[in-house]
């Protein structure tokens, strides 16, 4: 049976019953569930979008930044001094422990982790530093070129721009306090020794000596390993991950509604145009089973596409494969999970999609603002959430050269774990709907069989 028309010409407030029209009362409860459910929906939304981005700096945790101390110190007045360890001291002390993960470490392990992501800057205090203060101290007195002792913060753009500039700004805060107390050391010092003999003039500092004491440490901010051109700052990996959970989400929510439309299941609008066949008997778990198929099929297809545009685009892609084929899963592992979704709850399946992928997904997918930058709310999210896990993988594999530690392989990792959990609630919950005897539209499986008819 086949239905094609421009009008049903139903009139409102009545249904279809055995193909007669019965008109009927709506219960209220049905008017008011709309305006309940987009009201829950717009309190998460605002929990969520405007609770990550209302206040990044106050919500700080668990920031990390390498702190590498290399000076050797030096000799002054016949005793040894390093400053870089009372630098290393009063940057762990006044640094807030709740907010930043200070990590004292040396200069190759803060490489390595600079590398792979694993932190968002570091602070990096150079092997002559004690050294270079001393012959400060003694050039604001005895005239000569001196150069400024400096420090290194070298911010980790690849990791995130937003973290970059966190990385910044703290390090000024806390630089600023350590430039100010190390050069009231240094001018007590300097005064100390210029303390007259009895009956001797006493001799003055210059302003310019004043001034270059006041705050003697120059502080060089250098980005680690910047990003390369066509990469927007670093963007192209989040709207990277943002196509490819978009694709499988969406690709679920089409697959599942023409798939059903093809079967008989649910009818197919176009405009005025209307089409709705006899439905085909086939069970719950075939029916998923051949939309799986489908999103195996499209995935790699959708992948090869974002990844020939980013091609045209001049977007810096030095692992096509691996970018091809990670995005292959992570479109295949979103539509399957999506699906699997939707053949278990049915229409409330739209809405624990959009929850599950979107709702919650963009606001702990650290794409835009660290993790540790949002609120434990939504930072407890990324343990779990999708986007994260995509992102993860999608950024190691453009930034970070692949590096299995610098989050592919966690990305990896979840990314089939999510596999694995959509098949397994997609086949628990078919089967146990198909044993049931719980049809859709009380369609059996199977066709019945032919009744043979006497020609007498």
């Amino acid at each position: 049976m086949v239905k094609d028309t421009a009008s049903s010409g139903i009139p409102t407030g009545t249904a279809t019953t055995g193909g007669k029209i019965s008109r009927t009362g709506v219960p209220l409860r049905r008017w008011i569930a709309p305006v309940f459910v987009v009201t829950l929906l717009a309190a998460l939304l605002g929990t969520m979008y405007l609770g990550y981005t209302s206040d990044p700096e106050k919500n700080l945790h668990d920031f990390p930044i390498a702190l590498v101390n290399q000076d050797d110190g030096d000799s002054l007045d016949g005793r040894a001094i390093n400053i870089g360890d009372q630098i290393s001291a009063a940057l762990t002390e006044k640094i807030p422990a709740d907010k930043i993960d200070l990590r004292t470490v040396g200069y190759s392990e803060a490489r390595r982790l600079l590398q792979d992501g694993q932190v968002y800057g570091a602070i990096v205090i150079p092997s002559d530093f004690s050294k270079r203060l001393s012959i400060l101290a003694a050039a604001s007195v005895v005239p000569g070129d001196v150069e400024r002792p400096f420090i290194t913060v070298h911010t980790n753009p690849r990791a995130g721009t937003y973290a970059a500039q966190i990385v910044q700004r703290v390090s000024d805060r806390a630089m600023a306090q350590v430039n100010s107390n190390v050069g009231t050391q240094l001018t007590d010092q300097v005064r100390a020794k210029l303390q007259p003999a009895p009956g001797v003039a006493p001799t003055e500092l210059s302003g310019a000596a004043r001034l270059q004491l006041a705050t003697p440490i120059d502080i060089v901010v250098s980005p680690y390993h910047p990003l390369p051109e066509g990469t927007g700052q670093g963007l192209s990996a989040f709207f990277y991950t943002l196509i490819l959970l978009f694709a499988g989400f969406s690709g679920a929510m089409i697959i599942h509604a023409m798939v059903d439309n093809a079967l008989g299941y649910v009818p197919a609008e176009y405009g005025p145009w209307y089409r709705h066949i006899q439905p085909v008997a086939i069970s719950r778990w075939r029916t998923l089973l051949v939309k799986w198929a489908m999103a195996v099929v499209t995935a790699p297809i959708v992948s090869a596409i974002f990844l020939g545009i980013a091609t045209l685009l001049d977007m810096p892609i030095d692992h096509t494969l691996t970018l091809f084929l990670y995005g292959t899963l992570a479109v295949a592992a979103v539509c399957v999970t999506g699906l699997s979704i939707l053949a278990a709850f049915g229409t409330a399946g739209l809405l624990i999609n959009m929850i599950v992928f979107v709702i919650l997904g963009l606001p702990s997918s650290s794409g835009t603002i660290p993790i540790e930058a949002t609120p434990r709310y939504i930072a407890n999210l990324a343990h779990f959430e999708p986007m994260h896990q995509i992102y993860l993988a999608v950024r190691a594999i453009l930034f970070f050269d692949g590096h299995l530690e610098s989050g592919l392989g966690t990305g990896l990792w979840m990314t089939v774990f999510g596999l694995a959990l959509g098949l397994l609630l997609g086949a628990v919950a078919t089967h146990t709907y198909d044993l049931r005897g719980l049809y859709r539209l009380g369609v059996p499986h199977r066709s019945e069989p032919a009744v043979a008819v006497d020609a007498k």
